[in-house]
């Protein structure tokens, strides 16, 4: 049996690891209700992205984000991804890259056409998801994934490899305005994209919403056994963010 001394030293051990992603803690001043983050949202959503685990890219538009996403794949050897249907990716013309480069795509549709089996074994056999997003939220750094036809969770979940692309005008300021974004994105049709600026219409209401909506801060990590901090255990153990 261990003694008392070293089971507290391994304790000791686990916990510095674990300080290695850190979590936000801001004392909340009695008079004042809002702490969102300011300055360049995507700066800010970027660093917050790089300082839980995960790897951001700012790029300046659609072309660089193409070029971006072409580099991760061919870093991680990838022969087959798990794709959205989203309206960023079609205007980033996803299809056609993967096409391109050689690497199979399985969305929705391809994958509703096949048996349980055959699409059991393809779910497990990709190397990377590819997704964007509904909202972004720069203040924590995190992904807010709602599940729809199109946007299956398994995308994000499965593969080891994660990629999401994220526009601009998707990025919130902090947890309270990406569900205000939320509530104007389930109002407008799927080809349209909400900008911050319509997330203040105080008429808005929640409809449609998907069963599930996911939070995504980094790649998947638990501290359950033993406190130590491990990574990919429950979900993708790579996280990249290319932010155009």
């Amino acid at each position: 049996m261990a003694s008392r001394e070293a089971f507290l030293a391994r304790v000791r051990q686990a916990a510095e690891q674990g300080r290695l992603h850190r979590v936000h803690l801001k004392p909340v001043p009695e008079n004042i209700g809002y702490l969102g983050a300011s300055g360049d949202l995507c700066e800010r959503f970027a660093s917050e992205v790089n300082a839980v685990g995960g790897q951001a890219f700012v790029v300046p538009d659609l072309d660089a984000a193409r070029h971006q996403l072409q580099l991760l794949l061919n870093e991680a050897g990838a022969r087959s991804v798990l794709s959205w249907k989203h309206p960023v990716l079609v205007r980033l013309q996803l299809s056609k890259l993967l096409a391109t480069a050689g690497v199979t795509s399985y969305d929705y549709e391809r994958l509703r056409a096949m048996d349980f089996d055959e699409q059991r074994q393809t779910l497990l056999a990709g190397d990377v998801g590819i997704t964007s997003c509904d909202a972004a939220i720069a203040e924590t750094g995190s992904l807010m994934m709602c599940s729809r036809p199109g946007q299956e969770r398994l995308a994000s979940l499965l593969p080891p490899m994660h990629i999401a692309i994220v526009e601009r005008q998707q990025i919130a300021p902090d947890l309270i305005d990406a569900l205000a974004l939320l509530m104007t994105s389930n109002q407008m049709t799927n080809d349209q994209a909400p900008s911050i600026k319509q997330i203040q219409n105080p008429e808005s209401r929640i409809q449609n919403l998907p069963s599930n909506v996911t939070f995504i801060t980094g790649p998947s990590k638990t501290g359950d056994i033993e406190l130590k901090l491990v990574t990919g255990v429950h979900g993708p153990g790579v996280v990249h963010v290319v932010i155009f």
